[in-house]
């Protein structure tokens, strides 16, 4: 956040390296002709996971950032209880021991 503020209030920009760096991007291609193809492989990544959990992962991720860090591991050791909870989570555990694909419910 800070290097963020930074740019914000001197207006300078910084190359996609120094990006990368500071955490302002989590990945940087060689050629913007590869932006396209790169972002396509991660949303396909991303699709193969159970939508639940990806949901669920997403809010409680947005939840405990402004957490005190004791207060968020609490929190996101509860969500993760839960959401072993869930019948994805089966699916999961169930596809890896069987050594295929999983096939998820939500």
């Amino acid at each position: 956040r800070n290097h963020a503020m930074e740019m914000l209030l001197t207006g300078e920009a910084v190359d996609a390296n120094r990006a990368m760096e500071i955490g302002l991007v989590n990945r940087v291609v060689d050629s913007p002709d590869m932006v396209s193809s790169e972002a396509m492989s991660l949303a396909a990544l991303i699709a193969q996971k159970s939508s639940k959990a990806v949901k669920i992962g997403k809010k409680a991720f947005y939840s405990q950032l402004e957490m005190p860090l004791e207060e968020a591991y609490d929190f996101t050791s509860d969500v993760m209880a839960a959401n072993m909870m869930e019948d994805d989570a089966d699916e999961g555990v169930t596809a890896f021991l069987e050594k295929r694909a999983p096939k998820w419910n939500h």
